[in-house]
């Protein structure tokens, strides 16, 4: 083969979210190519979200206690993906090394044995591992 096409892209991919993310959460593929919360045990994890973000229908314009917010969080989030290195919470406690898997409300746990290898979404990095459960620790995405 003489050449492939190479594709680059700058930045983060982002996506519009249908409910409110937190920066740090894990993200899956919801209906309309939007984005929600990762659900434990998700398939469908597409990455880790670089920032918070909330869905157009929540923003409200309406002054509240006489001031208009004219910085409202924004309706799309971008994602840390494949090889990047970010801070998440963990429900569990982990080791340095130990394969991850979507926990409850966008948080990582441990992948037991015998779990199927299509819930891997990370590798904790953190150098000592995550010794305290619900802490932020690293983690590289897969």
């Amino acid at each position: 083969m003489p050449g492939i096409p190479v594709r680059r892209q700058h930045g983060p991919r982002s996506h519009e979210v249908v409910e409110a993310i937190v920066g740090g959460q894990l993200v899956e593929g919801r209906a309309a190519s939007k984005v929600g919360v990762a659900a434990a045990g998700s398939k469908r994890v597409l990455g880790v979200a670089i920032a918070d973000a909330v869905p157009a229908s929540a923003f409200n314009a309406a002054p509240v206690n006489g001031i208009l917010n004219a910085a409202p969080l924004p309706n799309r989030v971008g994602l840390a993906s494949r090889g990047d290195e970010v801070p998440v919470k963990y429900a569990a406690t982990a080791t340095f090394g130990q394969k991850l898997k979507a926990a409850a409300n966008g948080t990582v746990t441990p992948v037991a044995d015998g779990d199927d290898a299509q819930l891997v979404v990370g590798v904790c990095i953190e150098p000592a591992g995550v010794t305290t459960a619900n802490t932020v620790g690293q983690m590289e995405v897969h």
